[in-house]
């Protein structure tokens, strides 16, 4: 089971390279580690694991963070219209985004920042994503609002960018001209 100590912090050379493509199909190990991620997230959001654990609680988990530079990402949330998100998976990529953005109001956090970093993230407010799920299928998600933010934020680690590389510095907590906060999508 992977515990808070499995997850490597901001400082970490594995969370600024980018990640390598997971030759398919995915061996044994990938998979085991990739179902672990998975339960991890599970498990973070749950208030008995979480005491009995000391876990953080978190959305998203890719593998650079426990300082594995391989392309492999776990989510589990629902989003504000209560639609469950929960994957596994391998070699997700943005295949297409719309101009417009979006942010979360209360900026974004990271199981790997141990700090509350302040700012307005800005993040595409529709992508499209494809990926390879666990059990070896191809998929191609449409996701928009808070699921198009989560993945962005995971598939960001993949290419060794943190969520706040992208906070303008001389000006944190304004959103970008062209930006709508996730509530109003």
């Amino acid at each position: 089971m992977l515990t808070m100590k499995d997850i490597v912090r901001e400082g970490h050379e594995s969370l600024r390279i980018k990640a390598n493509k997971v030759e398919l199909p995915a061996t044994e190990e990938e998979k085991v580690l990739l179902t672990k991620m998975l339960q991890f997230i599970k498990n973070s959001q749950d208030e008995e694991m979480i005491e009995k654990y000391e876990l953080r609680s978190g959305v998203g988990l890719a593998a650079p963070q426990l300082g594995i530079s391989k392309q492999m990402i776990a989510v589990h949330f629902t989003d504000h219209n209560d639609r469950l998100y929960s994957y596994g998976l391998f070699n997700p990529r943005i295949i297409s985004h719309s101009v417009e953005q979006t942010y979360l109001p209360g900026g974004e956090g990271c199981l790997s920042v141990d700090r509350d970093v302040p700012g307005i993230v800005p993040r595409y407010a529709r992508i499209t994503v494809k990926a390879t799920t666990l059990e070896g299928e191809d998929v191609k998600l449409r996701l928009k609002g808070y699921a198009a933010v989560v993945f962005q934020h995971e598939i960001d680690h993949l290419n060794g960018v943190m969520f706040y590389d992208h906070i303008d510095q001389n000006d944190p907590m304004t959103p970008p001209e062209n930006a709508v906060s996730v509530d109003e999508l």
